[in-house]
Order: C-alpha cells, then sequence, then structure tokens
C-alpha cells in the first residue's frame, strides 16, 4: 500500500509550547509524524515534519494548517510528496568539518559535492567562540550519498586537498547508519 506524506514547515518566534501545538494539530487529525528536524535560529523556531496518513487524514490537516498558523503566530508552508526511492548503489558518508568562520564556507563544500554529483542529504552548521581564545568557529556536519562505484580513496584525497587549501580540519568516512 503506498503511504501519502504531507511536508509541513512552520516558523516563527520561538516560545514554549510550538512542538507540542503542532504535533497535537497532526495527531488530531489521525497523521503521524515520521521525521522531523526542529531548530532555533536566532530568535525564531524552525520546523520540518514529515507526516504520513491516509489522503482524508492528510486533506483535513492541510485544510487546518492555515487557521494553526495565525493561531500559533506561525508561517506555515505545507507540500504532499511521495517515499524517498530507495536507491541501493548509494553509501552514506559522514562529513564533518571545522574551521575558524568566514563566508563561503558552505557554498564551498556544496560546490565541491555537487561537481561531483554527490547528493547532501543532511546537513547541519553551528558557531561559537573557541575556548581560551574567543575566536568565531564554524561547524558543518553533513551526510551525503556517494555512489558504491565511485573511487571512495579519489573523492577522500581530493576533498582533503580542498579542505588543506582553505585551511578547514575535515573528516569524511562511512556512515553507521
Amino acid at each position: 500500500m503506498q503511504k501519502n506524506y504531507l511536508v509541513i514547515s512552520a516558523l516563527g518566534e520561538d516560545r514554549p509550547g510550538i512542538v507540542n501545538e503542532l504535533s497535537r494539530l497532526v495527531s488530531e487529525t489521525g497523521c503521524n509524524v515520521e521525521d522531523s528536524r526542529m531548530s532555533v535560529l536566532g530568535g525564531d523556531f524552525a520546523v520540518i515534519l514529515l507526516v504520513e496518513g491516509r489522503w482524508n487524514e492528510l486533506a483535513k490537516l492541510e485544510a487546518g494548517l492555515p487557521a494553526a498558523g495565525r493561531r500559533f503566530g506561525l508561517t506555515v508552508n505545507a507540500k504532499r510528496t511521495t517515499p524517498k526511492a530507495q536507491e541501493g548503489n548509494l553509501l552514506p558518508y559522514n562529513v564533518e568539518v571545522v574551521s575558524i568562520d568566514h563566508p563561503g564556507i558552505v557554498h564551498q563544500l556544496a560546490n565541491f559535492f555537487a561537481s561531483r554529483d554527490i547528493n547532501i542529504r543532511d546537513m547541519a552548521t553551528t558557531t561559537y567562540a573557541a575556548a581560551h581564545t574567543g575566536t568565531p568557529m564554524f561547524q558543518v556536519q553533513m551526510t551525503i550519498d556517494v555512489l558504491a562505484s565511485l573511487h571512495i580513496a579519489r573523492l577522500r584525497e581530493e576533498f582533503m586537498d580542498l579542505c588543506d587549501q582553505l585551511n578547514l580540519d575535515a573528516i569524511i568516512e562511512p556512515s553507521r547508519q
């Protein structure tokens, strides 16, 4: 049986109770949260939910989202989606990069992988002050999907060369998922 999915994104001023309100709305319509990402960014709270349900339950949820967004003070968007196709020839790899913060790091990393037709499946970045010195630091963690036929030693060498050129400390290793 084909599952039905809805992706919901919501953004609003951070405050306690947002997750409770959104999850209640999903639950009351008979749907289920299958996957989610949530984070406080600046003074705002951002959430992305992958919700599964029967088509009529998803329709009811979709219909209630605009009013719920106004009630909760959130900008809400929703889009129907399909299950992700499983590609058996892709291997997940974890990438972690740490450096002194400067503009363009995400773009340079994304460009490196995109130019090799490697998909970034998941990515999280953060900035922080280095212990003792207070130097602004940047960290990115991502999961990429690498074709099993790709020569991983060459990819790793090219990636580490790029990181050396950009003065980035980096690790690329098979995911343990």
